[in-house]
């Protein structure tokens, strides 16, 4: 079966660019996926908070991103790159209205400036050059994990990064995924420290000369 135009074919169907009908089902998916997530889980150690300040972030994440077309999915939208191209503004340290209302939970406040000086440290040792694509969210519903969504929904962007000359950025919190990334690429730059939290580690990836 041939792909439509901007799409690839995976297991689960055509990996497409997400429109906004699908932010509510990415948004539930990203949450679930992320849930036990270090630096997730470094934010609010509550769950049932946890999951609203996610669904909040995510969101708004979401919305943001698809206008500027750095958003792949899959046909049951079971996966999802969340990517920032390099024209459009890095995401800021500083909070949305409504992630604001959701950290100004009194069960936060008390972490509100270990937050802010983590987020501070993640945006210092993002690169401000050369140009890149910035891999701000990759996410699979845990139940389909294994059978490859994840990497097919990568696809797209990374084929524009070698199209146009241009490199990929991303951070890792699980050290177990380091391997993943590296078949594409990305290599380790550093390591990150978050203030009584987890490691994280930057990656960056040179375009394929093609």
């Amino acid at each position: 079966m041939t792909s439509p135009p901007g799409s690839v074919q995976d297991s689960s169907g055509a990996v497409r660019a997400a429109v906004p009908a699908d932010v509510p089902a990415l948004t539930r998916m990203l949450v679930h996926a992320y849930m036990d997530d270090p630096v997730a889980v470094w934010i609010c150690k509550s769950n049932r908070l946890r999951a609203r300040v996610l669904e909040t972030l995510y969101s708004a994440r979401l919305q943001k991103l698809l206008t500027e077309q750095g958003v792949w999915t899959n046909s049951d939208r079971s996966s999802a790159a969340v990517w920032v191209p390099p024209a459009a503004e890095q995401p800021s340290v500083r909070p949305s209205s409504a992630l604001l209302r959701c950290l100004l939970d009194p069960r936060l406040l008390a972490r509100l400036p270990l937050l802010a000086y983590g987020f501070s440290g993640m945006q210092r040792a993002h690169p401000r050059s050369p140009p890149h694509w910035y891999l701000s969210l990759l996410g699979t519903n845990p139940d389909t994990q294994g059978h490859g969504y994840g990497s097919a929904v990568l696809e797209p962007a990374l084929e524009r990064c070698d199209r146009d000359g241009v490199g990929a950025y991303l951070e890792s919190s699980k050290p177990r995924n380091l391997d993943f990334y590296a078949r594409f690429g990305f290599r380790v730059t550093g390591e990150l420290q978050l203030p009584y939290g987890p490691k994280m580690w930057p990656m960056w990836r040179e375009p394929n000369e093609r």
